[in-house]
């Protein structure tokens, strides 16, 4: 059977004067008569007189429709008789015209005609057959024997494509070469651009260049898809720009044929188009790539932008600059985002285009918006300084920036981190009367904060903040957060007054940012305002919020604030976590309270808290400040069991700890130890060891291990040097301690006030007097003025010396210097006075320094309390005493002294009562308390007095040191108790105290006490 043939003609019906309508229409022929051979048809068809044929309009929808399903049975019945060939039809007609008038009645932008094709045998006039209603069995079936044959030729011609055989050799075949038709190319085509591209496209070009084989346009279409699919651009870059050459030279007719692939195939990319109109656009055929554009838009396909740039830059090329704007307008309408170059290209256009007279406006109105656009275009490609040239050409084109201009800029420049130039543009906008807007002032402030400008930035949102501007509430947290980290305390407060006013409110991080810093810097009441503001604002706290307040009180200690804080936060449901209790156990280890620290250890430990380093590393503090170096050492194993390694600073707290202690050979230990777990020490670690050899007499090893240090290219610094100097001049070394600030000097290590006052103090215990001058002349060349410290020795040392003399006139040097004098300074001349039996003057002074704002504490009055109990007047002492514990002055020296004052007048009883009075007013006796009582009912022979007393002393976790276990052992040395004593000896060997001269002595004494067989009583 012969396939079908259609003819296609184009009407043009008038609607109006001024508007002329396309209509497509489709003139479907009867069909011919199977038996007729092709030629017959032909030349029947080139008849001059062939009778018209009856026509037959569809709508495309239905045309659509009957592809989809070839039911007859479901088109409308006047369109189905008009098929069948019933005469009856009221479609059917000789006049195209006539037609036309029908299809008038229904609005032309609803319908779309299109040539219909019906599937029917060809007829002619000499083969007349009479139409039947319905297709017969033998049509149908000759329909599908046609298909069969063509689903096995596209099969045959596939194998032939993917096989071994040569394709030259199989397509010399005639009865392939005869029967290739185009559609069976464009289905082998499409079966293999599925999987191979590339073997569609060789397979395309052998038929065109050796077989001469003239492709459909469909085919040429079907590849190029296929190819862009398969991203093979260039050469579908190609096969487009031979479709186009080839002809048909009609756009129209290729974007058709196009799209017609594109929507049959169901291809998912789009750029077959594009790659139309940039074709196009290569071979200077620029309105026919506009009108492939406008097409594409009909069909709600837009181009990519720099296709479309293209157009606009080829249509600039041939000066159709109106066309340009047109086609921006509309293209931009439905959704194209433009670029850069695309705002090059309309600003290029409007600038080549001033020609009316109107123009005037258009320039100060709608062409300022459009250098903003390109502005906006070329900050967002991060080419801020062709944007900012292009702002400065406008005052040239007497055109004026506006609003838009300058924060478009602003935002752009700090894009690329241009701050400096950003913000000399918000000046010059200010300047001009335009108001940033919040985003781009927002987007300046934080850019100059990020780069570390934090005080521009600050003086920015003021400036801003004058005019009414502020910029966003998460700019004024970051702002506000990095003014803490630096400490501009101030203009924190500045800016946090500032954000009330604006009606803004800090966030939770930043609330708890700000009450850090406040309490770091000691400023706990604005810390615990911003506390209540927050809460004011319906903010929770939470325990970040509470841990620096707690930490910073525990810290100064105000113990009772900081025990509030713990229970308000408690009681607010926000449970204490190990930073809440370590800030707790340092502070009271730092106040030497270290059974309350570890009273809060076993609280915290008892609620699954586990402690950290900094935990462990407090505790060990203070049990090393305590002299329980012992404690510490367990502490420091203890730590291993909660996975818990030492750091720096925990060695170097029981490095020092030790060394206080006159152990140094451990000291070193641990030295070498922290060294093999790989930290490394620093001064903090070396200073201890060198303060220790010196406190035991080994100076010179102190020196050598110094330059061993130095040797090996560690820095020591200026507390290293003055340990050593404190040595020197311990043993009156001065000479060696003048050498060693020489030495200091050659190192580049600058004698500070530390090293002077230690060599100040070390002539006044030698009484070198010219050179302690020479050395006060030197620190004055060097541009070092004394302070309190040195100030204080050298009145300690003439007041201790018994000159009262010199002591106060170094007093009047100091003040005539500026120099105040502070508390301790008081606490120095006032105790020398005291001493000196010039009680008078000492209250005198104490009354002055009162007035002169310096409180006098705990060492102060102590000074009275010492000398008033010399002197046995103890009712002025407890009355002195009782005034210190209502100022909550009393510490166990006070109380020390006056149970020191009772022993020593025989009243022990009031000096037990007193021991009992420390514990109910909250003061921990120490073991000085408890030694001095034990010592006096050892000297009374009361030795179960005294041995009751040692076990409440060790029941309440105290450690006796040396001169306690040394009055026990006399006590029962003295009482024939010499088994008991040896006892104590070895106890005190298993607690690490060595006995020392006192201890052997009373040994001895027993043991010859009882050789003789009586006791001294």
């Amino acid at each position: 059977m012969l396939p079908f043939k259609f003819f296609k003609t184009r009407l043009f019906v008038s609607r109006s004067s001024t508007l002329s309508t396309s209509v497509e229409l489709v003139l479907v022929c009867q069909a011919i008569e199977p038996s007729i051979s092709v030629k017959t048809i032909v030349q029947s068809r080139r008849r001059e007189r062939l009778e018209p044929r009856p026509l037959t309009v569809f709508p495309v929808n239905v045309i659509q429709a009957s592809k989809r399903n070839p039911d007859w049975s479901s088109l409308p019945s006047q369109i189905t008789s008009s098929l069948l060939g019933d005469n009856t039809s009221p479609i059917q007609s000789h006049s195209i015209f006539n037609i036309a008038k029908e299809l008038k009645k229904a609005p032309f932008s609803n319908i779309q005609m299109k040539l219909f094709r019906p599937h029917r045998p060809l007829s002619n006039r000499r083969f007349p057959i009479k139409p039947t209603p319905n297709p017969t069995s033998s049509i149908a079936a000759a329909a599908e024997d046609r298909r069969d044959n063509d689903e096995k030729f596209v099969s045959l011609l596939r194998n032939i494509v993917r096989g071994k055989q040569s394709w030259k050799v199989a397509f010399n075949n005639p009865l392939i070469s005869n029967n290739l038709k185009p559609h069976h190319i464009e289905k082998v085509l499409l079966q293999t651009l599925d999987d191979d591209s590339r073997l569609a496209l060789r397979f395309f070009n052998f038929l065109g260049l050796h077989k001469n084989f003239n492709h459909s346009t469909a085919s040429f279409c079907i590849l190029i898809h296929g190819l862009v699919q398969s991203n093979l651009v260039w050469p579908a870059s190609s096969v487009l720009q031979t479709l186009i050459l080839r002809g048909p030279n009609n756009p129209t007719l290729i974007f058709e044929s196009l799209m017609n692939s594109y929507e049959s195939r169901n291809f998912s990319s789009t750029y077959g188009f594009d790659l139309l109109i940039q074709t196009y656009v290569h071979y200077k055929r620029v309105l026919d790539s506009v009108l492939i554009v406008g097409l594409m838009r009909e069909c709600r396909i837009l181009p990519e932008v720099r296709t479309f740039s293209a157009v606009l830059n080829g249509l600039i090329v041939i000066k159709k600059f109106n066309l340009v704007l047109e086609l921006f307008d509309e293209i931009v309408d439905v959704g194209l985002r433009p670029d850069a170059y695309t705002y090059t290209a309309v600003v290029r256009s409007l600038d080549n285009d001033i020609s009316s007279h109107g123009w005037h406006w258009v320039t100060q109105q709608y062409l300022v918006v459009t250098y903003n656009v390109l502005i906006h275009g070329l900050c967002k490609n991060q080419r801020t300084c062709e944007a900012v040239e292009v702002k400065n050409s406008l005052s040239h084109k007497r055109l004026k920036a506006d609003v838009v201009t300058f924060c478009t800029l602003v935002l752009g420049l700090c894009m690329v981190q241009e701050f400096e130039i950003a913000k000399q543009l918000t000046d010059e906008m200010v300047e001009l009367g335009f108001h940033p807007t919040k985003e781009a002032l927002s987007c300046l402030v934080d850019g100059l904060r990020r780069k570390g400008c934090v005080v521009h930035a600050f003086n920015l949102v003021n400036k801003m903040g004058k005019v009414g501007l502020a910029p966003s509430s998460f700019v004024y947290n970051s702002l506000i957060n990095s003014l803490c980290k630096d400490e501009k305390l101030k203009e924190v407060e500045a800016l946090f007054t500032n954000m009330g006013e604006k009606g803004l409110y800090l966030s939770d991080i930043t609330y708890s940012n700000l009450i850090n810093s406040f309490c770091r810097s000691g400023q706990l009441d604005s810390a615990l305002r911003f506390l209540g503001k927050m809460t004011e604002v319906g903010l929770k706290p939470t325990v970040h919020h509470y841990n620096p307040l707690i930490s910073g009180h525990c810290r100064l200690g105000k113990w009772h604030t900081a025990k509030y804080l713990v229970q308000e936060m408690i009681d607010k449901g926000v449970a204490p976590t190990v930073v809440t209790y370590t800030s707790l156990i340092s502070g009271y280890c730092k106040e030497g309270e270290v059974h309350t620290a570890f009273r809060l250890y076993h609280e915290m430990t008892g609620k699954g808290i586990s402690p950290n380093i900094y935990t462990f590393t407090a505790l060990i503090y203070g049990l090393c400040r305590a002299n329980m170096i012992a404690e510490a050492s367990k502490l420091f194993d203890e730590m291993r069991e909660w996975n818990v390694s030492p750091n720096e600073v925990t060695y170097n707290v029981m490095i020092e700890g030790h060394c206080r202690e006159g152990n140094i050979a451990r000291a070193f230990e641990l030295h070498d130890e922290m060294v093999e777990k790989g930290l490394a020490p620093d001064t903090y670690t070396y200073r201890p060891l060198i303060s220790g050899l010196c406190s035991i007499g080994r100076v010179s090893e102190a020196k050598e291990f110094m330059d061993d240090l130095h040797k090996e290219h560690n820095k020591l610094n200026e507390m290293c040097f003055s340990a050593l100097l404190h040595g020197y001049c311990k043993e009156g070394r001065l000479k060696d301690a003048l050498g060693a600030c020489s030495e200091m000097v050659a190192r580049g290590i600058d004698v500070d006030l530390v090293c002077y006052a230690v060599l100040i103090h070390g002539f006044l215990r030698c009484h070198d007097t010219k050179r302690l001058f020479h050395l006060l002349k030197e620190m004055n060349d060097n541009g070092l003025r004394p302070d309190n410290v040195i100030y204080t020795s050298m009145i300690d040392a003439y007041g201790k010396a018994g000159d009262l003399c010199k002591a106060f006139g170094v007093w009047d040097i100091m003040v005539s210097e500026g120099c105040i004098p502070n508390v301790v300074t008081y606490t120095v001349l006032i105790n020398s006075l005291c001493k000196a039996g010039f009680v008078d003057k000492a209250e005198l002074l104490c009354k002055e320094m009162l007035v002169s704002s310096s409180v006098p504490n705990q060492i102060t009055y102590g000074c009275f309390l010492d000398q008033l109990t010399k002197g046995g007047h103890m009712e002025k002492a407890l009355q002195l005493h009782n005034a210190m514990l209502t100022g909550s002055l009393a510490n166990t020296v006070t109380y020390n002294i006056l149970i020191r004052a009772f022993c020593k007048l025989d009243r022990i009883q009031e000096a037990s009562e007193i021991l009992i009075e420390m514990v109910d007013n909250d003061i921990i006796p120490d073991c000085i308390s408890y030694s001095t009582i034990i010592y006096e009912y050892c000297r009374r022979g009361s030795l179960w007095e005294a041995m009751k007393l040692w076990e409440s002393m060790l029941n309440k976790g105290l450690n006796p040191d040396t001169v306690a276990y040394n009055f026990l052992i006399y006590g029962c040395c003295v009482a024939g108790e010499l088994a008991k004593a040896f006892e104590l000896r070895d106890d005190m060997m298993k607690c690490g105290l060595k006995p020392n001269r006192a201890t052997y002595y009373a040994l001895i004494h027993g043991t010859c006490l009882k050789s003789y067989g009586y006791h001294e009583q």
